[in-house]
C-alpha cells in the first residue's frame, strides 16, 4: 500500500523556529514547504537550524496566486502580537503589526487552493480585540468549524507560567476528533485526547484541578553554571565577580564573549528592584514568563533564580535586603530558557547572535509542549 504524501504546511512569522519545532515534535507526517519571516536575525537562526533560510520580506506584499502556487494543506500563523498586549496600545486591527495578518486572512477568500486546516497562536487578549472577530468571520464564511484554547506550559508538566491563545480551525469536510466542543474557547487540555470516551463534564473542570504536576526547575538547568555561580556567590551577592557597567556591556556580547559571571544579578538591581523581583528556586515548580526585555530589565521580564545553596526557599514578603543580598540570585541563562519553551537540545544560536538578542527572540517564541499536542489533534485524521 502506498504511503499517503505528508501534508503541506506553510509557516508565517516564523522567527527561530518555535512553530517548526512543534510540528516536528507532534508526530504528524508533514513538510514546511516554506516559511516567512521579516526579521533577517530570527531569520539567521532558522536557518542555522533548520538549514533552509525562511522567505524574507512584507507578507503583505504577498498574493493570492503567491500563495496558491504552495497547494498548502495547512497554514500555521503566531502573528505579532504587541497589538494586543496589556502593556501595549491595545489598538488591535489598527495597529501597523496587524495589518499583515489581516492580509492573509482576507487572501483566504480569493484562493483557489486555499488551505484546509490553520493553526493561530497569540497572546492572551486576542481572543477579545477585533482582530480576533475578524479572524472567525473570515473562517465561518469559508466554511470552517474552530476550536480555541487558552493553555500554559504548566499543565503539560512544564514548570513555566505562558498563558497563550490558540485557534484550531478545520473546514467542514474536515472534521475535529471532538466535534462538541467546537467553536468554543477552552482553557483545559482535556479535550486534545484522542479517546472518544472523554465526556463533556471534564471540558468544564477548573484549570486548577487539572494542573499536572510540574518537573522541579532544577530538571531545566544548566549545571555547569549552576556550579561556577555558586562558586563565584559562595559567600554573599556582593563577593560575585560583577560589575554593573560590564552587565550592561554582556547584553551586547555574543556567547564565546560572555562568562557564567554575566548571569549574576548586580547589586545595584537588588537594591533598587529587589521588592519587584520574582524569584525562584531550583526545586520550585513554576517560573514566570520570559519577555523579550528579559536581560536588559528585572521588573516583570522574568523569574530570577536563587543558587545559594544555604538557603532555603523563602516567601518573597518575608525577605529583608540583607537576605536577597545573599540568594546569589542570577539570571536563567538562553539555553535554560529555550528549555523552558521544551526547545530540543540540538537547537542553537549562530555564534554573530548577541545574549540581548538571544533573550528576545525566545522572549517572542512559543512553547512546544502546548503547541506539539495541539497540532498532534489540528492534524488528527478520523
Amino acid at each position: 500500500m502506498e504511503a499517503q504524501a505528508p501534508w503541506r504546511v506553510l509557516e508565517f512569522y516564523s522567527g527561530i523556529g518555535g512553530m517548526r519545532y512543534s510540528l516536528a515534535s507532534s508526530g504528524v507526517r508533514a513538510e514546511v514547504v516554506e516559511a516567512f519571516d521579516i526579521n533577517d536575525v530570527a531569520n539567521d537562526v532558522y536557518e542555522r537550524n533548520f538549514g533552509h533560510r525562511p522567505c524574507q520580506g512584507n507578507i503583505q506584499t504577498l498574493t493570492a496566486s503567491d500563495l496558491d502556487k504552495y497547494k498548502a494543506h495547512a497554514w500555521l500563523l503566531s502573528p505579532p502580537c504587541q497589538p494586543y498586549t496589556r502593556q501595549g496600545l491595545q489598538k488591535h486591527s489598527a495597529d501597523a503589526r496587524a495589518f499583515s495578518f489581516i492580509k492573509i486572512l482576507n487572501l483566504m477568500q480569493n484562493m483557489n487552493f486555499p488551505p484546509q486546516m490553520l493553526f493561530v497562536e497569540n497572546v492572551v487578549g486576542f481572543e477579545v480585540s477585533d482582530t480576533h472577530d475578524q479572524l472567525i468571520e473570515v473562517l465561518s464564511s469559508l466554511n470552517f468549524n474552530t476550536q480555541e484554547f487558552i493553555l500554559s506550559p504548566l499543565q503539560f508538566g512544564v514548570p513555566y507560567s505562558r498563558p497563550r491563545y490558540f485557534c484550531l480551525a478545520k473546514h467542514e469536510s474536515m472534521c475535529f476528533h471532538n466535534p462538541s466542543v467546537n467553536n468554543k474557547l477552552l482553557r483545559t487540555p482535556t479535550c486534545l485526547t484522542l479517546n472518544s470516551s472523554t465526556t463533556q463534564n471534564s471540558y468544564e473542570q477548573n484549570e486548577d484541578v487539572l494542573e499536572v504536576v510540574c518537573k522541579p526547575i532544577r530538571d531545566f538547568l544548566e549545571i555547569h553554571i549552576m556550579d561556577t555561580v555558586d562558586q563565584d556567590c559562595s559567600a554573599t551577592t556582593s563577593d560575585c565577580k560583577f560589575r554593573p557597567a560590564a552587565f550592561e556591556k554582556a547584553g551586547g556580547c555574543t556567547p564565546s564573549e560572555t562568562g557564567s559571571h554575566d548571569y549574576i544579578v548586580p547589586l545595584s538591581l537588588i537594591e533598587r528592584w529587589g521588592n519587584a523581583m520574582d524569584i525562584v528556586y531550583p526545586e520550585s515548580k513554576r517560573c514566570c514568563c520570559f519577555t523579550k526585555s528579559y536581560y536588559r530589565y528585572v521588573k516583570g521580564t522574568g523569574s530570577l533564580l536563587a543558587t545559594s545553596k544555604d538557603h532555603k526557599p523563602v516567601p518573597k514578603e518575608n525577605l529583608e535586603f540583607s537576605s536577597l543580598n545573599e540568594l546569589g540570585l542570577r539570571f536563567f541563562s538562553p539555553r535554560e530558557v529555550a528549555n523552558l519553551h521544551s526547545f530540543p537540545s540540538s537547537f542553537c544560536f549562530p555564534d554573530h547572535i548577541s545574549f540581548r538578542q538571544q533573550y528576545a527572540m525566545l522572549g517572542n517564541s512559543l512553547s512546544v509542549a502546548v503547541v506539539a499536542p495541539l497540532l498532534h489533534y489540528l492534524f488528527a485524521e478520523i
